[in-house]
């Protein structure tokens, strides 16, 4: 049987200066761990051919399939704020492109593929327990609704890597609407190439935001394009107690998805404060600053577009404040809608604001688990009895005064206690990718190769709303001798 990807690719055939050409480096014993049938069959790819040892190939680079046109992508970055001129794909290859089930343009990438020329002296590999976090997180977060790359295949290579010790070495097949990112601008910006910029702009347009071909001012229309995807995609991650880790301006999507988990990770007690990275150490990516970092971010993006915008630099500048000012509102409109939903208000009220944000004060002082909070002010709703959510207090006496008011003000609205339950479980995950069973996963494979734990909660997590009884341990959140205090990038 023989491998078909139906590539259609047109990054490639931009300019060179946009990337640099090159194939995966081989490996030596590729061996299939998981692949993720449904996206396969979405994408146009035949699953039974992918499982085989020829796709087992393909997929950890060792052969390069028909029609590919393998590429290492450019960009640059601001990391921790420092701005680098060049980073790049240092261990990814961007095979080609297809057109999914549903119309839409998706790049097929081997993310620990090998060298390239963007490596900085880096061996271009990936070990086995980052490979197995990204699969495990970025399938969980399309699982809640949450715009994100995808994770097609992980395959093991038969090589070691060597970090601070010798680790199996994995290869990730990473799905995306695409790899641009702010930091792709950035790297035209700094070589103060306008055309490629433009060359760029247009490229996105076409790709992401077609609607806008017809624009009076397509790249100001742009630029607030991503504006809107970005304020809407980090509310989101604050819904669900998500901390990205790393939002460096070149892991920051044109396209408005989450991409590069690396140090990323849930929260099991709330905390706005709270930061796992084990790089992050001023907390510049702590969960409540991820809506100022993503301001930020949008607001290197907007420089690299000002030549676009006019000729007038003052003019261009006041056009881009413009635009970048739209983020807060933006941000907050969704941001408190979804908290709204998250505690079962289906209109809005003067008051609202104020009685959910004391709910979280309270969360935080109680050290209350942020997913179990409110997925069991669900059950409350439901059952005024119900007492879990109130358990998850060091004062349940804290709960029991927020609760009253919340109780009053719910009763102002006409919904039944039953569509009010299923309102909120439809929001309130249950089952999130906590920290400690992630690590619990990752040994299984890299000590004892076993990989039952990792099928068994990436099958848990592709159900995040509904209550799995046979698996209810999963939503457990950590005992104290289990916690995880660091998240480490998979460099």
């Amino acid at each position: 049987m023989t491998v078909h990807f139906p590539f259609q690719n047109s990054y490639s055939a931009l300019p060179d200066s946009f990337f640099a050409r090159v194939a995966p480096t081989p490996v030596a014993a590729p061996r299939l761990i998981k692949l993720n049938r449904p996206l396969a069959v979405q994408l146009g790819l035949d699953p039974d051919v992918l499982e085989t040892p020829e796709g087992a190939e393909i997929l950890a680079g060792k052969t390069v399939p028909a029609g590919a046109d393998p590429i290492a992508m450019a960009y640059a970055g601001h990391q921790f704020g420092q701005f680098v001129p060049q980073l790049g794909d240092g261990r990814a290859v961007l095979l080609g492109e297809v057109i999914d089930k549903d119309g839409i343009r998706r790049d097929i990438q081997l993310k620990g593929s090998g060298p390239t020329p963007f490596s900085r002296r880096g061996d271009g590999r990936a070990a086995l327990g980052p490979v197995l976090r990204e699969y495990i997180v970025s399938e969980a977060m399309f699982a809640l609704g949450i715009p994100t790359t995808r994770s097609l295949a992980a395959v093991v290579t038969g090589e070691h890597v060597i970090r601070e010790t010798a680790l199996p070495g994995a290869v990730l097949t990473r799905v995306a609407s695409s790899h641009i990112r702010v930091g792709t601008f950035q790297f035209f910006a700094v070589r103060r190439d306008t055309d490629a910029i433009r060359r760029l702009a247009d490229h996105v347009i076409a790709r992401h935001y077609p609607e806008l071909l017809g624009a009076e001012r397509p790249y100001h229309a742009l630029l607030g394009g991503v504006v809107a995807r970005q304020a809407d995609l980090v509310a989101r991650w604050l819904l669900v107690g998500f901390i990205h880790g790393v939002m460096n301006t070149d892991n920051s999507s044109i396209s408005g998805e989450t991409i590069d988990y690396g140090p990323c990770a849930f929260m099991d007690a709330y905390n706005p404060a709270q930061v796992f990275s084990s790089i992050d150490e001023m907390g510049r990516y702590a969960y409540a600053n991820q809506p100022r970092i993503a301001l930020w971010n949008l607001t290197r993006l907007a420089e690299c577009l000002l030549p676009l915008f006019s000729d007038d630099q003052e003019k261009a500048v006041a056009d881009a404040q413009d635009i970048l000012g739209a983020f807060s509102e933006t941000f907050s409109d969704a941001y408190q809608a979804g908290l709204r939903k998250k505690v079962g208000l289906f209109t809005e009220r003067d008051g609202d604001d104020a009685l959910i944000q004391d709910l979280l004060d309270a969360m935080a002082k109680n050290q209350a688990d942020f997913t179990l909070t409110f997925r069991k002010l669900g059950d409350a709703a439901g059952d005024p009895a119900a007492d879990d959510a109130r358990a998850q207090f060091m004062d349940p006496a804290a709960f029991d005064e927020w609760a009253r008011r919340w109780h009053e003000r719910t009763a102002l609205e006409p919904q039944s206690a039953a569509e009010r339950q299923a309102a909120m479980h439809a929001v309130n995950p249950i089952f999130i990718p906590r920290n400690h069973r992630i690590e619990a996963v990752i040994q299984a494979a890299v000590n004892d190769d076993n990989y039952a734990p990792f099928e068994e909660l990436v099958k848990v997590l592709a159900k995040p709303f509904d209550d799995q009884p046979d698996y209810a341990a999963y939503a457990d959140p950590p005992l104290p001798d289990q916690r995880v205090l660091q998240t480490f990038c998979g460099t």
